[in-house]
């Protein structure tokens, strides 16, 4: 019978991890150019200039309103949503039951009733799903993302403008009043006669924008940022450059949802449909387990326990609660060894037997969620993710969570780079040899002056 939803993929195949470790999709797409100009200047135009980022179409909006918006918010988040409404954003984060994250996504007040859900597919399809089930007095409209529907057009376009010319940039094209640059509040901003809304956040260290408005209006907007930006230097940032801007900035992008076990969760595997992200997406990279709740974070793992909030009840809260003494993980850069590195790719060039696994430019990660094994002295110690080369930072680069213990600046460790066996099934994934490289345990965000704003600015 063919499978109709996540759970009877589930039951089909017996094992989670395995359904997702050979599955045939690759990861995660941004359907935009590859690039514009080159991708290293791409990159370094958010940390020396100014990037313009169009992510139109890669992610989900989940639009709810209603007078339940912001007791349904409550009832999800382990952050609180306390006086929040119109012209106000942050971030969302939520667990299961059993305080496992599934994610996390950007809210962005409309009206005090009113919010617009955007992300990956994972959180927009979460809230959806309580927001049908759970009897809440809201209206749900979902603008799928590019990928899921490419032949809908989307509801808004969204662009980013980052880097430290951005503001200047943005106040030389702007025909309305003051742009709002308080972190994480929103305003107005003018573009060809054209008015969008605004997100203040920074990027490489400075001060940006997000903005968004109807999608007709998108080419006018986006044609006169490019135009104004000749003066500035402004750069488009194409997909590989994109996909290497998170492991820079020290967000994680792919922790794998806690919902593929338990119980909490079973109603929710049976409202999943069999070609949702969750049903169809990959695991990745040399860290292989059956147990599929291996793979699962707590928000202390990603730095979000500063943001649990125990003042409203939350799904998850009483879990919470029990974890929140400790242990818990922490996330960190890794710089990886360049003279290990460099050695891998020396050995791609060696005649006979399996070469090891070939490194993309700039993004390496080859699945949605990568989760490559970060060993000390032979031992696991944690998992690295996102593996990047920064011409910012010229080096490669990933993101890892690890034992508190291995966590200091300084840290010597190691990643395995590669899947066992050969390799997965994945259409994505050449025949290669794993091997081991060291690597150094750095702060995240890794640029200085960022990590400096990012701190002040929360």
């Amino acid at each position: 019978m063919t499978a109709r939803t996540l759970d009877d993929k589930l039951k089909a195949e017996g094992n989670a991890v395995r359904m997702m470790y050979h599955a045939q999709t690759s990861r995660y797409q941004f359907p935009i150019a590859p690039e514009f100009t080159h991708w290293a200047e791409e990159q370094r135009a958010w940390r020396e200039g100014v990037a313009l980022m169009d992510q139109s179409f890669h992610m989900t909006d989940l639009y709810v309103s209603g007078p339940d918006t912001i007791r349904l918010l409550e009832h999800l988040a382990v952050n609180s949503f306390k006086g929040f409404g119109r012209n106000k954003a942050k971030q969302i984060v939520c667990c299961n039951e059993d305080g496992y994250l599934i994610g996390d996504a950007i809210v962005f007040g409309l009206e005090d009733d009113a919010v617009n859900i955007v992300g990956r597919p994972v959180l927009p399809n979460w809230v959806q799903f309580h927001a049908e089930t759970g009897g809440w007095d809201v209206v749900v409209i979902r603008d799928q993302r590019s990928l899921d529907n490419p032949d809908a057009p989307r509801l808004t376009y969204r662009y980013e403008v980052q880097g430290p010319l951005a503001l200047e940039l943005l106040n030389a094209v702007n025909e309305g009043g003051p742009l709002t640059t308080r972190f994480f509040s929103m305003g107005e901003i003018t573009i060809a006669g054209c008015t969008a809304r605004t997100l203040s956040h920074g990027m490489g260290g400075a001060q940006g924008l997000e903005l968004w408005g109807p999608s007709a209006e998108g080419p006018r907007v986006k044609a006169a940022l490019i135009e104004a930006g000749k003066a500035f230097g402004l750069r488009q940032v194409g997909a590989r450059a994109y996909a290497s801007a998170a492991a820079e900035s020290g967000w994680v992008p792919s922790p794998l949802p806690a919902i593929y076990s338990g119980a909490s969760t079973a109603a929710y595997r049976r409202w999943l449909s069999a070609d949702s992200f969750e049903a169809v997406s990959t695991i990745g990279g040399s860290f292989v387990s059956d147990a599929v709740e291996d793979y699962y974070f707590t928000p202390w793992d990603l730095d979000y326990g500063r943001i649990v909030k125990f003042d409203h009840e939350f799904i998850g809260r009483a879990a919470l609660e029990r974890m929140a003494k400790g242990p818990h993980r922490r996330k960190v850069t890794l710089i990886w060894n360049p003279d290990d590195v460099a050695e891998m790719t020396r050995a791609m060039q060696v005649r006979g037997g399996l070469v090891p696994k070939i490194m993309e430019m700039p993004a390496a990660h080859y699945a949605a969620y990568p989760y490559d094994m970060v060993l000390k002295d032979g031992h696991m110690v944690g998992v690295s993710i996102t593996p990047v080369y920064s011409a910012n930072e010229r080096a490669w680069l990933s993101l890892a969570i690890v034992e508190a213990e291995h966590a200091e600046t300084g840290s010597e460790l190691a990643v395995v780079w590669g899947e066992p066996g050969g390799g997965s099934r994945k259409p994505g994934v050449e025949r290669h040899r794993q091997t081991v490289l060291r690597a150094t345990v750095h702060p995240w965000p890794i640029h200085e002056a960022t990590r400096e704003t990012y701190r002040k600015q929360v």
